[in-house]
């Protein structure tokens, strides 16, 4: 009998280490969602900010394009002025505008692949942001029936302001 005792208990631990499975907190919910929207907001940010530098390569482009090639110019390279001509500084400037371009679709990319993660966070975990459900009360009658048979994933959700 003491072995059939003790195979229960060893039952019973394991099935508690099971227990602690269903998910994480809500805490723990919304700090992860808040930390998936300040990366989508970086990454937004540091988007704007290489759009701003696209249009100021593309006015000195456009500024030197009307100058004589032969004339001396000056470019800030790593902190340090440095003294060319136009005809050297219009190739590298227009490359390094080809390459901003690149990075922006890069970013581009990874913010709808970060919008869609924020997504799929949310309705796993029936995330609703202040605001969000008085505008949508038709739709949260139906989204409501669907989180319903999901209740397992979501729990009772989270409210984010």
């Amino acid at each position: 009998m003491a072995a059939n005792g003790s195979s229960s208990t060893k039952n019973k631990s394991s099935n508690g280490a099971g227990g602690k499975q269903p998910g994480p907190s809500a805490e723990q919910v919304l700090a992860t969602f808040k930390r998936m929207r300040q990366e989508q907001r970086g990454m937004a940010s540091k988007a704007a900010e290489f759009e701003m530098e696209i249009i100021e390569h593309s006015l000195v482009i456009d500024t030197l394009k009307e100058v004589d090639p032969s004339r001396k110019c000056f470019r800030l390279v790593g902190g340090v002025l440095v003294e060319r001509t136009v005809k050297e500084v219009l190739p590298a400037l227009e490359n390094n505008k080809e390459q901003i371009s690149k990075i922006i679709d890069t970013l581009n990319t990874q913010m709808q692949t970060k919008g869609r993660e924020l997504t799929e966070y949310r309705e796993r975990y029936n995330i609703r942001l202040v605001g969000e459900g008085d505008e949508g009360q038709g739709q949260s009658t139906t989204s409501s029936s669907d989180t319903e048979g999901g209740g397992s994933k979501g729990g009772a959700g989270v409210l984010v302001s």
